[in-house]
């Protein structure tokens, strides 16, 4: 069946499978059980699918009122962080009559399959996390409200942009380094294509460099323990003077990281401190205690979720970045002297 360039009608889909209009509104409006038969009603979805028929939602919410259903997107669930941006989510919805549908982007980067395969799904807006922009490619022709987390501002695709202040954090761990007398960092960047690994790594840059005599080192690693580990052992391995502190940007790189130093023969943080960012439970559960930026992700899906109400109903989102907090530990101390 080839497609049209435009959109599909429900006309489209009736003449398709055979049916009249209100037909295909009765299955597509899941109302059709003892008016149409389970064939016709098959054929419909069929017809509907082929075509890549969504319903206009905006003209079925007048009828029926809202759907009170959002679309959460975030990289796959392998963080607790994540899962608490939708526990904040979903709380916050649930006292206005909503519902959170939570849809993981595979990989956390990269295209994702469509979520809007049922031609019934009706949804009011959609929250996103940035690390899981490539998977909004199939949401945006669809009009709807978005609410991007963690994104450029100033490029963001959504009605409005909420923050946690991460650049701060990342201001406060050089801060908290640079005091006890650090002056060569390893960063240890995680190797994902997403504005808010690029603000810490500009962020780190510029505070080191306000400082003299000091130098930063960057090491890409992706995201899990044993790249992490390889990526630290490599870079604490090559030639030069060794640096004093590794700069991590999130703590399940910092684990790997201290896995790389103790296979080194290395003690932290008497030959080498190491700061993380997250406050994960594996922060505290890693020995020493990881140094670490404080990151509330409830909070932060709580005002995601308000700024996408605030944007449904037609009013300005609260402004301003999330405050984030440094935890200091066991991981960081002054440099060795030698």
């Amino acid at each position: 069946m080839a497609r049209s360039s435009t959109r599909p009608t429900s006309r489209d889909v009736a003449q398709a499978a055979g049916v009249s209009q209100a037909a295909v509104s009765l299955v597509l409006g899941d109302k059709w059980r003892g008016r149409v038969s389970e064939t016709t009603a098959e054929r419909v979805r069929e017809a509907a699918r082929e075509l890549g028929y969504r319903p206009n939602l905006a003209a079925r919410n007048l009828r029926l009122g809202r759907t009170r259903t959002v679309l959460l997107v975030v990289p796959a669930l392998t963080t607790e962080f994540f899962a608490g941006v939708y526990t904040g989510a979903a709380r916050v919805a649930a006292e206005h009559g909503f519902g959170v549908v939570l849809y993981p982007s595979p990989e956390g980067i990269g295209p994702a399959r469509d979520p809007f395969a049922s031609a019934q799904a009706a949804l009011d807006g959609v929250l996103a996390s940035s690390m899981a922009a490539d998977a909004l490619t199939a949401i945006r022709g669809d009009q709807l409200p978005l609410v991007m987390l963690d994104s450029d501002p100033a490029g963001s695709l959504g009605a409005a942009t909420v923050n946690l202040d991460i650049a701060d954090g990342v201001r406060q761990v050089t801060d908290h380094l640079l005091a006890l007398g650090h002056r060569r960092v390893l960063h240890l960047a995680a190797d994902v294509p997403s504005w808010t690994f690029e603000l810490r790594a500009r962020e780190l840059a510029t505070r080191m460099a306000a400082a003299p005599g000091t130098e930063v080192r960057t090491a890409r690693a992706p995201i899990s323990i044993d790249g992490a580990q390889a990526a630290t052992e490599a870079a604490l391995t090559t030639p030069g003077p060794r640096p004093t502190a590794v700069v991590c940007d999130d703590d399940k790189l910092a684990a790997g990281a201290y896995k790389a130093i103790r296979r080194l023969g290395l003690r932290i943080p008497d030959d080498i401190s190491v700061t993380g960012l997250d406050d994960l439970a594996l922060a505290t559960a890693i020995d020493p205690e990881l140094t670490t930026v404080r990151l509330d992700a409830e909070l932060f899906g709580e005002r995601g979720m308000q700024a996408l109400l605030a944007v449904l109903e037609g009013t300005v989102p609260e402004s301003g970045d999330i405050p984030v907090h440094l935890v200091v530990r066991g991981s960081t101390a002054p440099p060795p002297r030698h």
